[in-house]
């Protein structure tokens, strides 16, 4: 029955299919490639500090030794010992902490994006089926993890064997040699050794990723009739926040209309563009754009400005300036500024009944 389900996928993950995916911690991991960045790291750090951790060693222990047969034992000496190799002991296992967990850090972020997945430390009901576990277990994908852990095997079980083989021969196991050589040997040993797993987990590593990703992404793998439904969700929404906009600009039209009846003058052009101003002395720092409009609506701003007897203005430019570059409920343009008082001077002259009678009507509405 999976495999059926899996044939009917033949259609790629949409972004948003791979975005939910990613959130609910589905994306490729490779529990190889975690576990080769720290070695990796360690590998680093011994390459470069193995020369000073061995001087430090070398010193405590001289330093120690040489004072043991004077040193009394007592709580002041025993703190001060113990100071001492807490402190050589963090100079030499710190950096090797602090770069496995850099390391582990750096490789689960690449896994994920070094994007955060919250929903993985979620608690699933899922997981207490034993039906899906016991499918899980004895799965495809299973069996080829199984492959991939004995595969890890024989590359460490080969790592091993092949530095075993290599050291056995060393002069350590068949002549004397001094004691200061048994360090160079035990150094030279650890290094070789993480080299050459670091090598075999590379390879190892390289092979579960890349099945992983290619899991991953076939898992992910959508139906028609899935993206058909995702398309028709989004359209959906689409049409949603078409109608908000909708609503939100018919609300501001409604809401320019009605501030036209207390403008001081609209500036036509005459018949494409309508823009309403007002401006009051010690109120405004300069005429503020009350409403503007464009083809029908410029013809709706006009009519309203007629009937309610607001002075109109036919000036071509200028109008055509006013709505390209007003914003409505701010002040015009500096720019403008002379152009618009030459003409709110014209209109005061002659229009000067209107203006006593808009003292009132402002104040009836509240502006």
């Amino acid at each position: 029955m999976a495999d059926h389900d899996q044939d009917q996928k033949t259609e790629q993950p949409t972004g948003k299919r791979l975005d939910e995916a990613h959130d609910r911690g589905q994306f490729a991991r490779s529990s190889e490639l975690a576990l080769m960045f720290p070695v990796a790291a360690v590998l680093g750090v011994l390459t470069m500090t193995v020369q000073s951790t061995s001087r430090d060693l070398a010193e405590y222990s001289v330093s120690m030794f040489s004072r043991f047969a004077v040193t009394q034992v007592a709580r002041d000496t025993v703190t001060i010992q113990l100071s001492e190799l807490l402190l050589v002991a963090g100079r030499t296992v710190g950096p090797v902490l602090l770069a496995i967990t850099g390391a582990t850090l750096f490789a689960s972020g690449i896994q994920s994006g070094f994007r955060l997945t919250p929903n993985v430390i979620t608690f699933k009901l899922e997981q207490l089926d034993v039906v899906a576990n016991f499918t899980r277990t004895f799965s495809k994908s299973a069996f080829v993890r199984v492959g991939i852990d004995l595969l890890k095997l024989g590359a460490i079980g080969t790592a091993l064997w092949l530095g075993t083989r290599g050291l056995i021969v060393d002069p350590l196991f068949s002549a004397p040699v001094e004691v200061g050589y048994l360090g160079e040997f035990l150094n030279r040993a650890t290094l070789l050794f993480l080299t050459r797993l670091l090598l075999a987990l590379g390879i190892v590593a390289a092979i579960s990723y890349s099945y992983e990703r290619f899991k991953t992404h076939r898992d992910l793998m959508m139906t028609r009739e899935e993206v058909k439904e995702e398309t028709k969700q989004s359209e959906g929404d689409g049409r949603v926040k078409g109608a908000m906009r909708r609503m939100a600009r018919r609300l501001m039209q409604k809401q320019m209309l009605s501030a036209v009846k207390t403008a001081d003058v609209v500036v036509t052009n005459p018949t494409h563009f309508a823009v309403a101003l007002k401006y009051e002395r010690g109120k405004d720092k300069a005429p503020v754009v009350l409403a503007k409009g464009e083809n029908r609506f410029a013809q709706r701003i006009k009519a309203l400005a007629a009937e309610n007897g607001v002075p109109m203005v036919e000036n071509k430019p200028v109008a055509r300036l006013l709505f390209a570059m007003g914003t409505v409920g701010e002040t015009i343009p500096s720019e403008l500024y002379q152009a618009v008082a030459e003409i709110l001077a014209v209109v005061y002259r002659t229009n000067r009944y209107y203006f006593h009678r808009l003292k009132t009507r402002r104040m009836e509405q509240g502006a």
